[in-house]
Parts: structure tokens; C-alpha cells; sequence
């Protein structure tokens, strides 16, 4: 705006005065960002209304009063990287793709003293990459930036990045942080950074303090759990060696891996790259062993390590003992969701399709639906479960399953996949049209799912509660506690001979059987206060006077929904054989009922509204 238009608009409000620099900057043509906004330009002033006309993304045109929007309204200088975006898009767009680093540093040339949050580069960023491609972008362009010596890069992301007036060497500043800081875990990575940075290079630093200062971390620092302990024995010994150290260092790497029962809980938290490396470091501390340790460790492994100890098995010889202990796995329901995982995506791999070619059977799909199942009910909240996601996109491998199947086991496998809770209804369906397309009888089941969903039960509100909270006990707390239960049994040895493991596996099939009879009721219930209820004749909601034709005695019985029932106060479902058998029937009506081997005949008296009674 114009010195005149400044002068009206401070006159109109003195305490304007302040910003005036800032007010100054808001011409026709400088590019801003607002805090609800956005990005935009400012396109003119209407000088009779005292308003900026700003064009934001989304929102063209758009009138506000400099008074209101000086502490949320900010000129961006001509160098920031969302007006270069504007007016250098060729050159943005070159080092986005080409050039990342040069561009942090260009960006960061923009702000005072060249430097700024990791919070704003990464919103600013995220505007000038695209929302969509940003995070794929930056997992790249911050390896980049790392290396470039021109910038200081933040350990966190309250810390800014800075762009340095001298250039220093990626080893200076791993050095400069790593006497700056006394977290034993930090500085381990950050000898392993010095490892990588220096490489076979002429070494210019001194490695002897940085090697002390590991050593002493690895023996005393209790920062460190068992496996960043190990792996910073291995930095250390990699560090002794670069240095040319001949010192024996205490403890050992096989030192520390030398009680085998510490060996699950440190394989489950060493770094992936690290992975292949313990494996032969059991290997060498427990040569008479290692076999059947790698075995142990692989049936409770996950991720990658899953692989590692797979591969390494075949590398190693053991190619037939992993086919035999796979089968045994699979007969002792023992395979996990990791192990299972890999089978499936390396059944058609040369390298292991021999291997696995017997364990592709129908009974492989009741493990991975049992294992997504539990899964899911062990799952605290909704996270995706790679078994499921694969039985999904992979379209053949339900086929590839089923080849051997009969219609009966394919019949009940579908049942298991319409039971399961690891997947939605319309998941459910689809995997389900897979099924019918090798047998097509199957379908019959979409069929009576939809007759069982048709016949509703009408309920009241508090049996539905009752059995809603029946069926969370099961699903949230006696399924659980069964499912370790299980796991505990299996710890104990020959299955065969294991009593506890028996005992919990049939505990297991009568929870899941409950489990699915109250679904398939609850999902067929409706909750009603039987107000719809009417006295022209006997229905769910109506109390009902009859009278005995044995003994003429009268009874007063409240007819109910289906999971009601009190025989003390004679409420009664209209499910029951008097219930059922008085239904549709009007005053003066009689019926017959059998209990049991006897009949007895009741006559309608009388009929009255429930919900009249408890008004």
C-alpha cells in the first residue's frame, strides 16, 4: 500500500504505528502465507474500504483488514522457496528431483541468520514436493542433506537446520556431536556414522578417544539394553580395527551372547543391518548348538529377522530340517504370523518352492485365518495385519491353497473366513468369491447368511445389554487368557504327551464356538420397548391372562422378547413353547401344550399392553 493509504490506516489505528515495516511490505504483487490461509498474493488495496485483496489457493479475491491480520498475515521475501516455486518453477522443480540438497541450502538462505525449525522446513517443504509425494521425497533427500557439509543438521525436530558460513566435513560434525553429548546409545550410532563416513579413507581423526569412549559405554553404561549392548561391542570392534588396535576388549561379543536363554529377547531389538552378522556370531560362540538355536529363534522371529534365520538355515545345509520342522510346526498348529507370512510370498520363489511345496495345503489357510484371527482380537487398536493384507492383493493364493482341498474342507474353511474378525464384511465377500469360483456350492453360504439375517429376534434392551456384554467378556478377556494359555502349554514340550496344551486347545473350541453363536444372535437381534405391542391379540410385549382347563386356575404371563425370562415372575420369550404356542391367539382362544411327555390346554382370558405396566 501507498504512503497515503498507510497514513489513513495508522491514523485510523494508532496502534498500527508499530508495524509499520511490515504493512509497508503488504504490496500488490508480494507473495504471503497466513495462518488459516495459507499461501497467496496479494493482488491490490481498496483503498475506500482499507482491504487487501489477496488471491489464496482456493480462495480468490479474498477481502481482509491489514488491522486484523498483522499478526497472522506474513510477506514472504522474494527468495523464499513458495514464492521461487512461483516464479522459478523450472529451477524448484529441478532441484527438487535433482538436487535436494542445494535446495535446503537455498531455502535456507532465505531466513534470518540462515536458519530456521525442522518443523517450518518440513511444512514449507511439504507445500513446494506436494502433500502426496512428500514423505517418499524427504526418507530420500535427508541422506542428502546429511552429507552436504554446508548444513547443520538437527537431532530433533524442535532444533533448527542452519546453514553454516564455513562448510564442515560430514566427520567433523559427527565428531563435534559426539563429544557434545553423553547418551552412551547416541554415541554408538554415532561411531557407526563415523565408520560409514571414513570408510577406507585416510583417516584424519584420532580414533583412540572415540574408541575409549565406546569401550567404556559397551562394559559400564547402564543406558544400554542386551542388544545395543552387543551391537555396540560390534561398533567398538569394528572402530579397534579401523584404528589398527590390538587391545582385547571385555566383554566380548560372545561373551555377551553366551547364555542362550538371553538370545530371543536380543535377536527381537538388534538393528536389521546387524541381523546377518549375530546369526554367524551364534554360529561361532555356540558351534555344536547354533542349529537348533537358530530353529528357536526363527519360530518366534518377526520381520525381517524371519528371513535372516531362513536364509542363513539354507546357507548353512539345513535346507531339509527347515522343510521338517515347518511340517512339524504346521501339525503342532505352532506356525506364526511372521513364518506364515514368508511361506506364502516365497512359494513360487526357485530358491525355496521345493522347500515349501508340501506345505501348501488347505490346511496352510486354516493356520493363516486362525493366526489373523488372533491377530486381530489381540490387536488394542485397528493396525493393519500383513497376513490379511496379502490373502487380499495376492489373487492366486487362495487358489494355490485350495488345490487340494475337497468341497467339505472348503466349505468349512469359508465358515472360518465368514467368523473371522481380521477382516471387513466387504473383504470378507470378496475373498469369499474366490472360494465359489473353484467351488461354486459354496455359494449356498452367502445364501443362508442372508435367510439367518432375515429372521430377526426381537429383544429388550436389557437382554441385549446381558448378552453384549457376554460376548466382550469372551472376545476381550477369556480368549486372550486362553490364547496365552496355549502359548504357555506349548513351552512345555511333546504336545502329544502335554495334557495343559489339550485341555487349552478344547477350551479354545468351545470359547470360539460361544463366540460365533453370539454373533450370529447379536447380529440378528433387534432391540424393541414393545410399545408397538397392541390387546387384539397375544405378541411379544403383551401380558397375557390364560386360564387352565385341568384345574381352572388363572396365570398372569408377560411375554418378552427372546433372551427374557423369569419364571418366578412368570416373563416369559416369546420363543418358548407357551410363547410361541399363545402367539396370534385373541380372548376366548384355547391352546395346547407338551412339556416334556405332558399336555396340558390353557384358554385366553385376557390381554394387556406390557409397556402399560411399567409406565
Amino acid at each position: 500500500m501507498n504512503s497515503d493509504a498507510l497514513s489513513a490506516l495508522i491514523a485510523k489505528n494508532p496502534s498500527l504505528k508499530a508495524a509499520k515495516a511490515k504493512l509497508e511490505a503488504m504490496e500488490p504483487g508480494a507473495y504471503c502465507i497466513h495462518r488459516s490461509w495459507g499461501f497467496g498474493q496479494i493482488k491490490s488495496y481498496d483503498e475506500s474500504a482499507q482491504r487487501l485483496i489477496i488471491d489464496f489457493k482456493g480462495k480468490r479475491s479474498h477481502a481482509m483488514d491489514p488491522a486484523f491480520c498483522i499478526n497472522t498475515l506474513d510477506v514472504l521475501p522474494p527468495k523464499h522457496l513458495l514464492v521461487r516455486k512461483e516464479t522459478e518453477t523450472k529451477r524448484i522443480a529441478e532441484l527438487v528431483a535433482e538436487n535436494p540438497a542445494q535446495l535446503i541450502a537455498e531455502a535456507l538462505e532465505a531466513y534470518p541468520n540462515h536458519a530456521t525449525s525442522a518443523i517450518d522446513l518440513e511444512i514449507t517443504l511439504t507445500q513446494v514436493v506436494g502433500e502426496d509425494k512428500f514423505k517418499k521425497w524427504w526418507a530420500s533427500a535427508k541422506k542428502a542433506v546429511a552429507k552436504d557439509p554446508r548444513i547443520s543438521v538437527p537431532e530433533k525436530k524442535t532444533e533448527c537446520y542452519i546453514l553454516r558460513e564455513t562448510p564442515v566435513s560430514a566427520e567433523d560434525e559427527i565428531l563435534e556431536q559426539f563429544h557434545s553429548t553423553r547418551s552412551a546409545r547416541r554415541r554408538i550410532a554415532l561411531a557407526e556414522e563415523l565408520l560409514a563416513t571414513v570408510g577406507k579413507k585416510e583417516i584424519k581423526t584420532d580414533l583412540a578417544a572415540i574408541l575409549k569412549a565406546i569401550a567404556d559405554a559397551v562394559k559400564d553404561s547402564n543406558q544400554l539394553d542386551a542388544s545395543e549392548r552387543l551391537y555396540g561391542a560390534a561398533v567398538r570392534d569394528n572402530l579397534a580395527q579401523l584404528a589398527g588396535s590390538a587391545e582385547t576388549f571385555e566383554p566380548s561379543q560372545a561373551a555377551l551372547i553366551a547364555n542362550v536363554r538371553d538370545l530371543p529377547g536380543i535377536a527381537e531389538k538388534i538393528p536389521v543391518h546387524f541381523q546377518g552378522q549375530f546369526l554367524e556370531l551364534v554360529k561361532n560362540t555356540h558351534p555344536i548348538e547354533y542349529r537348533d538355536i537358530v530353529f528357536n529363534l526363527l519360530k518366534t522371529s518377526q520381520g525381517k529377522f524371519t528371513t535372516e534365520c531362513i536364509n542363513f538355515l539354507v546357507e548353512n545345509g539345513h535346507a531339509e530340517d527347515l522343510a521338517a520342522a515347518l511340517r512339524r510346526w504346521q501339525t503342532e498348529q505352532n506356525l506364526r504370523a511372521p513364518v506364515l507370512l514368508w511361506i506364502v510370498k516365497n512359494r513360487h520363489s526357485k530358491k525355496f518352492a521345493k522347500l515349501l511345496n508340501d506345505l501348501i495345503t488347505p490346511r496352510l489357510l486354516g493356520a493363516i485365518f486362525f493366526a489373523i484371527d488372533y491377530e486381530a482380537l489381540q490387536a488394542s487398536s485397528a493396525r493393519r495385519i500383513p497376513l490379511a493384507d496379502i490373502l487380499s492383493e495376492d489373487t492366486d493364493l487362495i487358489a494355490d491353497l485350495l488345490s487340494t482341498a475337497d468341497p467339505e474342507t472348503a466349505r468349512d474353511l469359508a465358515n472360518t473366513l465368514m467368523l473371522n474378525q481380521g477382516f471387513e464384511e466387504l473383504t470378507k465377500k470378496s475373498l469369499l468369491a474366490r472360494f465359489i469360483k473353484i467351488f461354486p456350492k459354496i455359494q449356498s453360504l452367502v445364501a443362508s447368511d442372508a435367510e439367518s439375517r432375515e429372521e430377526q429376534l426381537l429383544v429388550s434392551k436389557s437382554s441385549y445389554e446381558r448378552k453384549r456384554e457376554e460376548y466382550e467378556a469372551i472376545v476381550s478377556k477369556k480368549i486372550p487368557e486362553n490364547s496365552r494359555a496355549i502359548a504357555v502349554a506349548r513351552e512345555h514340550g511333546d504336545l502329544k504327551e502335554n495334557s495343559e496344551y489339550k485341555m487349552a486347545k478344547q477350551d479354545q473350541q468351545v470359547l470360539m464356538a460361544q463366540k460365533t453363536n453370539l454373533e450370529r444372535e447379536l447380529g440378528r437381534a433387534r432391540v424393541t420397548d414393545f410399545k408397538d405391542a397392541t390387546t387384539d391379540q397375544v405378541s411379544a410385549g403383551t401380558v397375557v391372562e390364560v386360564k387352565s382347563a385341568a384345574t381352572g386356575h388363572l396365570t398372569k404371563y408377560t411375554i418378552l422378547g427372546a433372551w427374557d425370562g423369569d419364571p418366578v415372575n412368570h416373563v416369559i420369550s416369546y420363543k418358548t413353547a407357551l410363547g410361541a404356542a399363545l402367539l396370534g391367539r385373541k380372548p376366548g382362544d384355547s391352546v395346547t401344550v407338551r412339556t416334556g411327555n405332558a399336555e396340558e390346554t390353557y384358554s385366553v382370558v385376557s390381554i394387556a399392553r406390557y409397556a402399560d405396566t411399567v409406565a
